[in-house]
């Protein structure tokens, strides 16, 4: 299989970003949330806490979900594009026994701070940006942890924190598990390889094998990283999850759809499998007719709430 050949949108690392994924990732949270018997009324059960909390110089608005009796509690950890709270998905969990805090990602909504993103002309996977987030979710663990004293907590996000929420994991020992949904466990520079070559074709995988993938994933990586001029690989900074994912202890989990065309689903296996031969506590469950988004099912949800009540 012969490499790519790179066209003008691809002369440097700028050009990798596919503006379309930060979109599809906001659908993918719409979706997430419109599951069945997702979008209830609040029960009376379940008390409501509106927070504001100082991060890094800047002022975040959340909201703390609290049942009467939780099992566990999390904090929310927003995937890419400008994500406000997720209300609805924390009233499901918080229903199911779970205590949430959720909050508005800096520079949006209620939030303050600067938002980074494609959308405002700012690269929102540079290392000082998921940094930047991880602590913003290490400061919501540690308000949570206030109200929630006995139980465990963790971390729950949505494609791109696959990223952060490994970074916040390992500077707050106060994380005791973790769960991503199409949370990414490769490189940011790889994904944005693989992002720029499925080019949002959803029918990708039909014509494409994993064998080819990794052809192709190890050839382009190599084709960048020998030309850092071209690329301007002097302005980013990659971030590999694996650093972090491999210094913790903690459960966590993770849930693919197979059909993903933003992160290679075979790959991430593999990487997931290396780690747990290393002694890590690390799973993942893979649905075999869902993509990125993993939308049009409520069992990746329903895996993640069962999953979460019995840490």
């Amino acid at each position: 299989m012969s490499l790519v050949t790179y066209s003008g949108d691809f002369k440097d690392i700028d050009g990798l970003r596919n503006a379309t994924f930060f979109c599809r990732l906001c659908l993918f949270l719409l979706l997430l949330l419109l599951l069945p018997n997702q979008a209830k009324a609040q029960s009376p059960d379940v008390t409501v806490e509106e927070i504001q909390f100082e991060s890094k110089g800047v002022t975040l608005s959340g909201t703390i979900y609290m049942p009467r009796h939780p099992y566990a509690a999390v904090v929310l950890v927003h995937g890419s594009g400008q994500t406000p709270r997720m209300s609805s998905f924390a009233q499901l969990l918080a229903e199911n026994g779970i205590s949430v805090f959720t909050y508005d990602k800096r520079g949006v909504g209620q939030s303050g701070g600067i938002y980074a993103g494609p959308e405002v002309g700012t690269n929102n996977v540079d290392q000082d940006n998921l940094t930047l987030l991880a602590e913003d979710a290490s400061v919501a663990i540690n308000i949570l942890r206030q109200r929630e004293k006995n139980i465990p907590i963790g971390l729950v996000g949505f494609s791109q924190a696959g990223w952060i929420i490994p970074l916040t994991a390992n500077k707050n020992s106060q994380v005791n598990f973790m769960v991503l949904f199409s949370g990414a466990v490769i490189s940011t520079l790889d994904q944005l390889i693989f992002q720029h070559w499925t080019d949002g074709k959803s029918d990708f995988w039909d014509d494409h094998t994993e064998t080819q993938v990794r052809e192709y994933m190890s050839k382009a990586r190599e084709h960048v990283l020998s030309n850092p001029t071209e690329y301007r690989l002097n302005k980013f900074i990659n971030t590999d999850p694996r650093e972090a994912l491999s210094t913790l202890s903690i459960p966590g989990l993770w849930l693919f759809g197979e059909k993903d065309i933003q992160i290679p689903i075979g790959i991430s296996k593999e990487i997931i499998n290396t780690l747990k031969a290393q002694g890590k506590p690390y799973e993942y469950c893979l649905f075999s007719t869902l993509d990125h988004f993993v939308s049009g099912s409520k069992e990746p949800v329903d895996i993640a709430i069962h999953w979460i009540k019995n840490r």
